[in-house]
């Protein structure tokens, strides 16, 4: 099988997550170099609803491929990295918020650098700059 192009997926209706609060996404920026105006048929916050809407017929679904399970074998995984830049979902709580374990436990076992005392740590941090400091360096895994 070829590798897929933005040209070819520009061509079919679009189903993908919800765009962030800045307005222009990472898919947009693709297309837009490309200079290609995509066919956004449906956004949703969940990739089970993309795949629904991709079962249902209403387009092509652009999903993480962590999203794509072994009870997804119905659906044809075509992979796509390669057009578009890889993304960071960020943890993010108010600071006045008490953590319970389970948050703590949540955030390691989501990234296991985010150990309690890192957190911590962050938490006494007075601006957003300075969390980003305390995070530079650090090799994220990507899935």
């Amino acid at each position: 099988m070829k590798e897929l192009t933005i040209e070819e997926l520009g061509k079919y209706p679009l189903v993908t997550y919800t765009f962030g609060f800045t307005g222009v996404s990472d898919l947009d920026s693709a297309f837009n170099s490309a200079g290609i105006l995509p066919n956004i048929v449906f956004t949703a916050t969940d990739a089970d609803v993309i795949k629904t809407y991709v079962r249902l017929g209403l387009g092509v679904g652009i999903m993480a491929s962590m999203a794509h399970t072994a009870l997804d074998a119905d659906l044809v995984l075509i992979d796509a990295s390669h057009l578009f830049r890889p993304s960071m979902t960020n943890i993010a709580f108010k600071h006045s918020t008490f953590l319970r374990n389970y948050m703590y436990d949540f955030m390691e076992y989501f990234s296991p650098h985010l150990t309690r005392s890192v957190v911590e740590k962050a938490e006494r941090l007075r601006d957003n700059n300075s969390v980003k400091k305390l995070f530079e360096g650090i090799e994220l895994e990507t899935k």
